[in-house]
């Protein structure tokens, strides 16, 4: 999910999750035999697919532009997994490089994005670092300066504001790991975007209240580190009435995906609900690529299992690991990460 835009990167949001990110020939997906799941070797495929082994990006009209946050979301599939922490490293010394990480969160003066800024914080704390000294700049004071005194974060940008429950979640889920916690008032403000039927938003303040899969999954995770297990509880009782009956989750198409339910079943496991994480992750293991695919396929987790797509597999990967394992954000940790990027055992 995309949790700010900026005009550093309009051109490849734009473009979005059909963005050609390799040049591998697409293939059908060969599902990987009940029981042999491998969030290891799915972290493994992601990790050999960073461009020179540190970063993703978009290409729109011929023109490649740096996708920050995917690169994010491999370094959180990474701790997820315990394993290449190497390109861990690597791919959150990219993101944080000056240049790359003002086009990411803004310069902090004449552009800030709130989503952004607490995605690398956190980033930044789950693989042992200080966010509040990322080169030079404070993340966690300038995530700060972004709420407002009704406790939601937003962006500052002459562009626009585009914040949204990603946004408010990832301060929580940051701010929860700084010295002085999380704002009451942020919480709060999140808790009372919450739909009628339990489930959460992507967009807070709509004329009608529509619960989506992946905002409520991650709010679900935020309320729980800031202590609102009443409001996470009746989240995490809207994805499981939402859940289909072969344990996928929907996106706002209606399209049964990895992304979505992987987000999903992170947040079901993290929240105490087991059963439903179980039935989450016997459908991201039909869609992990096995050994009758190409081998440069072996692994991956496919988007929704048709013809395999390498452009929209990389996200759905790092996804579907953090489903894979069910380790919530909040406790996601590289310190027992292994180096290397294991490959799916085929014999």
């Amino acid at each position: 999910m995309v949790v700010r835009l900026s005009r550093h990167r309009l051109p490849a949001l734009l473009c979005g999750m059909l963005a050609a990110l390799t040049l591998v020939t697409p293939a059908a997906a060969a599902p990987v035999p009940a029981g042999a799941v491998r969030a290891d070797a799915a972290a493994g495929w992601l990790a050999r697919h960073l461009v020179d082994g540190e970063r993703f990006e978009a290409v729109f009209d011929g023109v490649a532009y740096p996708d920050q946050g995917l690169a994010l979301d491999a370094v959180f599939a990474f701790a997820a997994a315990d394993v290449a922490d190497d390109f861990g490293a690597r791919a959150l010394a990219w993101v944080t490089r000056p240049d790359v990480r003002d086009g990411y969160v803004g310069d902090g003066v004449t552009e800030a994005y709130a989503g952004a800024t607490a995605k690398l914080a956190l980033a930044v704390a789950v693989r042992g670092g200080d966010p509040t000294d990322v080169g030079g700049v404070d993340l966690i004071a300038r995530l700060r300066s972004l709420q407002s005194p009704g406790g939601r974060f937003a962006d500052l940008s002459a562009w626009g504001d585009f914040s949204n429950a990603f946004s408010q979640s990832f301060a929580i889920l940051a701010l929860n790991r700084s010295a002085q916690g999380v704002p009451a008032v942020a919480a709060e403000w999140l808790a009372g975007t919450r739909c009628p039927d339990g489930g959460y938003p992507l967009l807070p303040a709509q004329p009608v209240c529509v619960s989506e899969v992946d905002a409520t999954a991650v709010a679900v995770q935020a309320l729980r580190a800031a202590g609102r297990w009443a409001d996470a509880a009746a989240g995490l009782g809207w994805l499981v009435s939402v859940q289909r009956a072969d344990g996928g989750f929907t996106n706002a198409d209606g399209t049964a995906n990895a992304n979505s339910t992987g987000l999903a079943a992170q947040a079901l496991r993290a929240g105490g609900r087991p059963l439903a994480w179980a039935r989450a992750r016997v459908f991201l293991a039909g869609l992990q690529v096995g050994c009758a695919a190409p081998v440069v396929d072996r692994g991956a987790v496919d988007f929704d299992g048709g013809v395999f797509d390498p452009a929209t597999a990389t996200r759905a990967t790092a996804q579907a690991v953090l489903g894979l394992t069910g380790t919530g954000y909040a406790e996601l940790s590289r310190a027992t990460a292994t180096t290397g990027a294991p490959t799916f055992p085929c014999h």
